[in-house]
């Protein structure tokens, strides 16, 4: 990938097509094709400067003041920070714990007013790692179609599943719906630095035109996408796909998410859906246990206290300070050591919580 890149660099110093060099864009269609999403031609391609530039432009083309979007809990909170600065008003829908994390779909139907325009869909889920079977996304498909609504799909963890998990696209499910479909370099291909992701846009051409030309509009007015990196695009898509080795038995991150749901789920009050995606757990302290009042503090005091950084649940939209994301990308010896001090910080919070 680095040494394509360095290859094209002579010829990636001007601006490229506002929507992106069209080698890259056809790469992104002929994967997807081969994904059996034959509906999605170059022209359906936009690529960014990342996932999240991506996101922010397609909720300016596609909103007005007041919409309401619904946006999953917990999320990634870049979803619920982009509908709030485009002047639309964010929405969560729960997702069930006891159900594998996936989406509680009576809660996303009964959030449906007058004002919604759109249902994000996080799968794989940051921070849960859920991955959501047909079954959920086909309901997702439903409601949209119902209630004319439209599905931003956020895949960028598709290709990171774990024993037998199968990832769906939304599109395959909703192909006559206005879906978006949002991935990229930075997390199967570890390149976050490079800044290259892409949206597909599917849907009735004459349902979704006003938002093609939107997007064209809000694109050409950021001038380009970072032109070196698209030139990665092709080459990752195309050839050996190393993240496969790294999440089968074995591997790394098999192993580090493992490890690491062995560990917390040691520890007394400790509880844990395994990630069935992505790169993370979001483990569950008993609130009889750890009496929290703010789940901020609590990461704050963990870090002072041990020197262990997690993020707090709440920042994730979750509604209750009794949760917090805990990242499998360290190597194990460095997982066990944080989970010992985790174990550590957590044992003296119950003494003091029982005083």
């Amino acid at each position: 990938m680095v040494v394509d890149m360095i290859h094209h660099l002579r010829g990636a110093q001007g601006y490229s097509d506002s929507k992106g060099i069209f080698s890259a864009r056809t790469a992104i269609s002929q994967y997807y094709q081969t994904r059996g999403l034959m509906q999605i031609g170059v022209e359906d391609i936009f690529i960014g400067n990342g996932v999240s530039e991506l996101i922010s432009m397609c909720l300016q083309a596609f909103m007005e003041n007041g919409d309401e979007v619904l946006i999953p809990a917990p999320d990634y909170p870049l979803w619920t920070a982009a509908v709030t600065l485009t002047g639309g008003k964010p929405v969560h829908y729960l997702c069930d714990e006891d159900e594998n994390w996936w989406p509680d779909m009576a809660d996303v139907e009964a959030k449906i007013t007058k004002r919604t325009k759109a249902i994000v869909i996080i799968n794989p889920n940051n921070p849960t790692g859920a991955v959501y079977p047909r079954h959920i996304l086909e309901q997702f498909a439903s409601l949209a179609r119902k209630h004319h609504l439209a599905l931003f799909s956020d895949e960028i963890y598709e290709k990171i599943r774990y024993e037998d998990a199968q990832h769906i696209h939304t599109a395959s499910v909703a192909e006559d719906v206005c879906c978006l479909t949002f991935s990229g370099l930075s997390k199967a291909y570890r390149m976050p630095g490079y800044r290259a992701g892409w949206v597909a846009v599917t849907g009735p051409l004459a349902a979704t035109l006003a938002y093609r030309e939107g997007l064209e509009l809000l694109a050409s007015l950021r001038l380009c996408p970072n032109v070196p990196a698209q030139h990665a695009i092709q080459t990752c898509l195309g050839g050996y796909q190393s993240i496969d080795a790294l999440i089968r038995p074995g591997g790394r991150l098999r192993e580090q998410r493992d490890r690491a749901f062995e560990l917390l789920t040691a520890i007394p009050g400790v509880t844990c859906v395994p990630a069935a995606g992505a790169m993370y757990l979001f483990p569950r302290l008993d609130p009889d246990l750890y009496p929290i009042k703010s789940d901020e503090q609590f990461v704050l005091d963990l870090l002072q206290e041990q020197k262990i950084l997690v993020s707090h649940g709440s920042a994730f939209n979750w509604p209750r300070p009794d949760h917090f994301r805990f990242v499998i990308l360290p190597a194990v010896e460095d997982i066990e050591e944080a989970v010992r001090r985790i174990a550590t910080f957590l044992s003296a919070y119950r003494n003091s919580a029982a005083d």
